[in-house]
């Protein structure tokens, strides 16, 4: 078997379930919006966490930045910011999703490429 390489990238895929099971464990099932932003990007997040985990690339983990990114801002883009719990799973979600992937990102031989083509301009 093969060895994992980021151990980063299963706690991104619990949290892309955690972020599916969230508007039921939280009560926010109700609201159409919340509820199926949390299952479409939870699904996205395992798919790219799995990606990550089987065939590693460094794009899969820019991936997972997005998507992170993406559930700071839904509840103001979304119009669900009023929703507390629902906002805050999601954006704490969100944060902890982009740091874990940048932190890959940032220590990972293979990936750091990119920065270094980055800030030598």
């Amino acid at each position: 078997m093969k060895q994992l390489k980021h151990w980063q990238d299963p706690l991104n895929a619990l949290l892309g379930v955690w972020v599916i099971l969230s508007p039921w464990a939280l009560g926010y099932q109700d609201t159409t919006v919340a509820m199926v932003n949390a299952v479409v990007i939870g699904l996205a997040l395992i798919a790219a966490a799995l990606g990550a985990i089987f065939v590693p690339r460094a794009w899969e983990e820019w991936t997972e930045v997005v998507l992170g990114a993406w559930l700071v801002i839904a509840p103001w883009v979304l119009g669900f910011s009023t929703l507390y719990r629902a906002t805050l799973s999601t954006v704490v979600t969100g944060l902890v999703i982009v740091a874990l992937a940048l932190w890959t990102l940032m220590t990972d031989e293979d990936y750091r490429g990119w920065l270094r083509n980055w800030t030598a301009h």
